[in-house]
């Protein structure tokens, strides 16, 4: 009797397994996941957020969404006060009034505009030259700038732009950027695909490894009457305390001028990022002092935002606010500039302080964003807090348990707080310094798109692999879920170490094609892992130096955890896709946990990391020594992939080149191993057009090899605009 089920149950196993192999999706099916992407929820999102446009006289305004249109507001902060109107001009507002939406500190061609607005600085012929706007007059401020060691340049690596890496003094006489050093550092290569004879594209961008890097010589140039001075100090490495670049929020971040333009503070960072020394230069002589040094065994970061950093010179009290980490969490410290010496830690606690939003250098007061304060919130939503220099005085200013996008007025005097979850719309409010309410300007309203049958996504919180640390992401299931069916589940993975799986904690309808998969019949989780910023230094370090990681421990044990507690879903049937750094970590997942794993998706991936740019490697990993890249790299372990593994990458990526993936592809044919590849001709990082094709082919692999069933052919997603914005003015 035994044997007999035994052979029945086999039997039955097959029929059913072949029945779901026979099974298909029709278009109409991909037509209701396609309903739950970005462009068509967002049009049934009325009054979700503010962005406020400050003019001259301090009112602001803004552009709502409405059920029936658009209407613009118009807000006295002073008072609270309120105007709508159906277009601008009837709140008497014209194009040419001074705000602060306009063209921004950038003019045009890559021009730098002067805080008082009469000249913008740019790059001609790998020199610095000025305009003046009223008159259209042109000035070279440097001569001997040559290809490849330019003034004010921002190529190097995966940046290459026009635009000039500098920063303006107060009084619009000086500008401090540096002359970059790129003679000696290897060329990259990348080639079109066309009729005809194919186009080069060659720029300069070092290799972890490479005996020569991209350095900066630092300078400081008078504009009246063009002078060059020198810093005197040795050629820095291209980097910054704030992410892979020297420059991550416009100019050059690690420099700040006096609020009297005599001196110059500026951070050099090493190549390993291990130390960074804070120095102040004489802007008229170059010569420069270092104040004091931050120095860690990882790698420091003077911000975990991966922005603006976060230290300021002030230079009226001759003081430093300084951001370290020193004490396992992201704290401010205050330092004597003159002396070195520390005055004193500003804020303290298990908690991660993430931006310097403002500072009130008369009041001594700082405004700062942090995370993971306040007891059963999501550590990943961010608050406003205000805190005396001397670390007295600590206030939250917004106590909502939600995620906070704060907006200032030009004067300093107000806020604007945008606050939501991923699961609940955003509510705008008006607070003067103190945290005081003076208005609610608008509440997120989401009942038309609720209507449509859109559900939000489920926060979830697991633990890591270690059984003991809390992780938090998001879950996708299909809007009419059957408990009583098995879904597949899939892992949309970014594993940082710079960011994580789910990004922003701010209200969004849709969440890239996340819902929309899981219409077509899947179980979608983002987890965001060990190993990324914004909580604890332990955190953060706990891949330091093996980026192969990939948080892929913490990913297993999630989903385990989850279908533990959610029945429904299907831990033999696991899926995983990821673009860039998630191209990475998919390929790793598939060779390093091949029985678990059994369908991928690999976009883009930087699956060696002797392949991409020398400060990413550099930064994570520390310097190339032996096998400690090599033993990381994707291809090393192709050999064991036993699932369905899809491999994409545009061909004209300039920011992870193609041959990264062509290395696994190469490993992948000498294993004898089955895979499937889609090359992008002419596409750069994110794709471009060809995105939505790359989604419709995600789908398919999806649906084909890990639900079992047979897409529709070619079906063709449609392009849509919200309907309110078609005559917006």
């Amino acid at each position: 009797m035994k044997i007999i089920s035994l052979f029945f149950l086999a039997a039955a196993a097959f029929v059913s397994s072949t029945l779901a192999q026979q099974a298909a999706l029709t278009a109409a099916d991909y037509a209701r996941a396609e309903a739950m992407l970005g462009n068509r929820t967002a049009p049934f999102v009325d009054r979700n957020g503010v962005r406020p446009t400050f003019l001259s006289d301090g009112r602001f305004w803004y552009r709502n969404l409405t059920p029936t249109g658009v209407e613009y507001v118009l807000i006295d902060p002073s008072n609270g006060s309120r105007k709508v109107a159906a277009t601008m001009a009837e709140l008497g507002i014209s194009g040419t009034q001074p705000t602060r939406g306009g063209s921004g500190r950038f003019g045009s061609g890559g021009g730098v505009v002067s805080p008082d607005g009469k000249r913008t600085a740019y790059i001609k012929d790998f020199n610095l030259w000025v305009r003046d706007i009223g008159t259209g007059k042109e000035t070279q401020l440097t001569t001997d700038g040559v290809k490849n060691f330019g003034y004010a340049t921002d190529n190097a690596g995966w940046q290459h732009s026009d635009r000039a890496i500098l920063v303006w003094s107060a009084d619009s006489k000086k500008i401090a950027t540096f002359q970059q050093d790129e003679r000696n550092v290897n060329d990259t290569y990348l080639v079109t695909t066309n009729v005809g004879a194919p186009k080069l594209q060659t720029w300069k961008s070092a290799l972890p490894g490479d005996a020569t890097i991209a350095m900066i010589q630092p300078v400081i140039i008078e504009v009246d009457s063009p002078k060059l001075i020198r810093l005197q100090t040795d050629p820095l490495p291209h980097r910054s305390t704030a992410c892979d670049d020297v420059s991550c929020g416009g100019g050059w971040d690690d420099a700040e001028w006096s609020s009297d333009g005599k001196t110059l503070a500026f951070v050099a960072t090493t190549r390993d990022h291990k130390k960074a020394s804070l120095r102040i230069a004489d802007a008229s002589t170059g010569a420069v002092r270092e104040v004091f040094e931050e120095v860690s065994p990882t790698q420091f970061e003077s911000t975990p935002m991966g922005a603006n950093p976060n230290w300021r010179y002030l230079s009226g009290t001759n003081e430093i606010i300084w951001y370290s980490e020193r004490d396992g969490w992201g704290h401010l410290y205050l330092f004597d500039a003159a002396t070195g010496k520390i005055k004193g830690q500003i804020t303290k606690g298990d908690f991660a302080v993430w931006e310097i939003a403002k500072l009130d250098e008369t009041n001594r007061v700082i405004y700062f964003q942090a995370g993971g304060r306040e007891l059963g919130h999501d550590p990943y939503f961010g608050h406003l807090y205000r805190i005396n220099f001397d670390g007295t005085g600590l206030k939250l200013l917004t106590p909502e348990d939600a995620n906070h996008v704060i907006a200032w007025s030009d004067d300093g005097k107000y806020f604007v707080d945008n606050f939501s979850t991923p699961d609940s719309p955003t509510t705008a409010v008006l607070k003067d310094l103190q945290g005081k309410q003076i208005a609610v300007l608008e509440k997120g309203d989401v009942s038309r798109l609720t209507a449509t049958g859109w559900k939000p996504p489920t926060r979830i919180v697991v633990k890591a692999r270690d059984g003991a640390t809390d992780l938090y992401g998001l879950m996708f299931t299909p809007s009419k879920l059957d408990p009583s069916k098995k879904y597949p589940i899939i892992n949309n993975i970014y594993p940082g170490p710079q960011g994580g799986s789910v990004g922003n904690r701010s209200f969004t309808a849709s969440r890239g094609d996340s819902q929309a998969l899981a219409e077509l019949g899947f179980v979608v989780v983002q987890i965001d892992g060990t190993c990324n910023p914004l909580r604890s230094k332990k955190f953060h370090d706990m891949c330091y130096g093996n980026m192969g990681d990939n948080t892929l421990e913490d990913q297993v044990a999630g989903m385990k955890q989850l279908a533990a507690k959610y029945p429904y879903i299907d831990i033999d049937r696991v899926g995983i896709w990821g673009h860039s750094g998630g191209g990475f970590a998919t390929a790793a997942a598939m060779f390093k946990y091949p029985d678990f794993f059994k369908v991928g998706i690999a976009e883009s991936g930087n699956h060696d990391n002797r392949n991409y740019e020398d400060d990413w490697g550099e930064r994570y990993i520390g310097l190339l020594s032996g096998d400690n890249y090599a033993k990381q790299a994707n291809e090393t372990y192709a050999k064991n992939l036993k699932g369905h593994l899809m491999l994409a990458h545009g061909t004209m990526d300039d920011n992870v080149p193609p041959y990264n993936t062509f290395l696994v592809v190469d490993a992948l044919i000498k294993a004898n191993k089955d895979f499937d590849l889609v090359i992008i001709p002419n596409a750069r990082h994110g794709y471009g057009q060809a995105g939505s094709y790359m989604m419709r082919k995600r789908w398919d692999y999806f649906v084909r090899y890990l639900l079992g069933a047979e897409p529709p052919k070619e079906y063709e997603f449609k392009t849509t605009a919200d309907p309110r914005l078609t005559n917006a003015r």
